[in-house]
């Protein structure tokens, strides 16, 4: 593994801190296909990668792929942008968690 890949699993271990039964049990949840982006109208961009971030959490490091550590180097650069705008006051039931959950990461643990 070279040090790029070992910097980027762990900043994604880092960024993600659903595993991925919580995260796979999550996007079954109606209000986690409300947010977020749909550029064609269907499924959004963080429902998308969150169905990516449950395959890479539940494959073996040696079995990741270049694609696999692209779409890792992604979502921590979402994770830290979206944190970055969290909002004021109690956000347990908001649409901003609700995106960041998409993408793995529950600003409530």
């Amino acid at each position: 593994m070279t040090a790029g890949r070992g910097q980027t699993a762990a900043e994604f271990g880092q960024a993600v801190n659903m595993s991925a039964a919580e995260l796979e049990r999550w996007l079954r949840e109606e209000r986690s296909k409300e947010v977020g982006d749909k550029p064609d109208g269907g499924e959004s961009t963080g429902h998308e990668s969150g169905r990516h971030i449950v395959a890479i959490l539940r494959k073996h490091q040696s079995e990741l792929d270049d694609e696999d550590y692209a779409h890792m180097r992604k979502v921590v650069g979402y994770v830290h942008r979206h944190l970055a705008q969290r909002p004021s006051g109690d956000v347990r039931d908001t649409r901003w968690r609700y995106s960041l959950m998409n993408w793995g990461h529950d600003p409530l643990k």
